[in-house]
């Protein structure tokens, strides 16, 4: 449980970091989408596992949004 905890905190600021990035426009578009894309496949393959406890799911599906709503941004 520890580690799936980590595991998203891990995720979390990764996704934290790129939106940061994208907003200060610190990284080309091309790079953000290819990262994007990335952590979006992660995202959606953890989210996926039937042994993740549901709190740790929701913060998933909450970061899958953000992930969205920045993918939206780059066009």
């Amino acid at each position: 449980m520890e580690q799936k905890r980590q595991q998203f905190e891990h995720i979390s600021a990764a996704v934290d970091h790129l939106e940061s990035s994208v907003s200060a426009g610190s990284i080309a578009t091309g790079a953000a989408k290819g990262i994007l894309y990335g952590l979006f496949e992660a995202v959606g393959t953890i989210i996926g596992d039937p042994d993740l406890p549901e709190h740790i799911r929701s913060g998933y599906d909450g970061l899958q949004e953000t992930l969205r709503e920045l993918g939206a941004k780059l066009g």
